[in-house]
């Protein structure tokens, strides 16, 4: 069998944006030493989209890369490259999602309501990709949703090598605190390979969007609490935990979540926190008023993606990435 090789990958694979994924989608090219592919996005005076790939790629390996949230219409926009690389004759098509919307609709949990993330996997599978990566999903079952092959990327190794950085010579007295229950297990996959204490912000949500925290289970006393979560909405759970700790001694109090969804007043929360800074990733687009923040740090994992198409084109293993 033969290896497919860099120059391979450099001539054989085209990588497009949609327009949640511009300047991540750039920054990926960057680093794989490509050019990021030409493509048209307008919309027309209705507010349709018109799609337009302007590059050939008949024969090529073509590499998407758009979240299905916060903003509906990127969902659309996706389907649309979709069904025009494979129009285009593409040989393969992988949609890399950094922000899977509607994540946190997995179940039906309530009378005659859908099972929203399932929709949206409908949806995308209905174009006939080839295979989908996903970015630190909200919940595991997901891919279960999908029948075509999919991976799991994961925020970990790049926010990991901050926390050294950060805490270089603090790791011994730092306790990584889950934002909920749902959270512990991510939150133990941190503390294990950093050899450090959890805790968890025992919560109850009495409606969509507000959170109430009702209890810190661990030993936050006098230690450098890190609250971890897949993603950041309203602010309400990060704040709230961040006032929970503050009162029940924590020496200093930090916060990393990987999707920015920051809707609503969430960043006059979290300006207005007993939190330190909140550390972020570049799945979703900031807005400006966000992004001038003094508390929110950006860390980028546009390395993890083009990693995960070198792997993925070459047929490398993602698992073995994220060991």
């Amino acid at each position: 069998m033969t290896t497919k090789t860099f120059s391979d990958l450099k001539n054989n694979i085209k990588v497009f944006a949609g327009s949640s994924a511009d300047d991540l989608a750039e920054k990926v090219c960057r680093i794989l030493g490509i050019e990021l592919g030409k493509v048209l996005r307008e919309r027309f005076s209705d507010g349709e989209h018109q799609i337009q790939l302007q590059e050939n790629i008949r024969n090529k390996c073509v590499f998407i890369i758009q979240s299905t949230g916060p903003d509906d219409a990127y969902l659309i926009e996706l389907m649309l490259l979709i069904d025009a690389a494979r129009g285009s004759s593409a040989e393969k098509i992988a949609v890399i999602v950094p922000y899977y919307g509607y994540a946190r609709q997995d179940r039906k949990d309530k009378p005659r309501v859908p099972i929203s993330a399932r929709v949206v996997a409908d949806a995308i599978e209905s174009q006939l990709p080839t295979r989908i990566l996903f970015c630190d999903l909200h919940t595991a079952a997901i891919p279960g949703f999908f029948k075509i092959p999919s991976d799991h990327i994961y925020a970990r190794p790049t926010f990991m090598k901050f926390i050294k950085d950060e805490f270089t010579d603090r790791l011994d007295n730092v306790v990584f605190v889950a934002a909920d229950v749902s959270a512990a297990k991510m939150c133990r996959s941190y503390a294990q390979r950093l050899k450090t204490p959890i805790a968890i912000i025992d919560k109850r949500r009495p409606q969509p969007n507000r959170a109430e925290v009702l209890n810190i289970i661990g030993e936050v006393k006098g230690k450098y609490c890190i609250i971890l979560d897949d993603l950041i909405d309203t602010a309400g759970t990060i704040t709230g935990g961040a006032e929970a700790l503050a009162k029940n001694g924590a020496k200093k109090i930090f916060a990393m979540a990987t999707h920015p969804v920051l809707s609503g007043s969430a960043i006059e929360r979290i300006n207005n926190s007993p939190l330190e800074w909140l550390a972020v990733s570049d799945t979703i687009p900031l807005k400006k008023e966000v992004e001038d923040s003094k508390k929110l740090r950006v860390i980028s994992l546009a390395s993890v993606f083009a990693e995960a198409i070198r792997r993925t084109y070459s047929g490398g293993s993602l698992s073995a990435l994220f060991d």
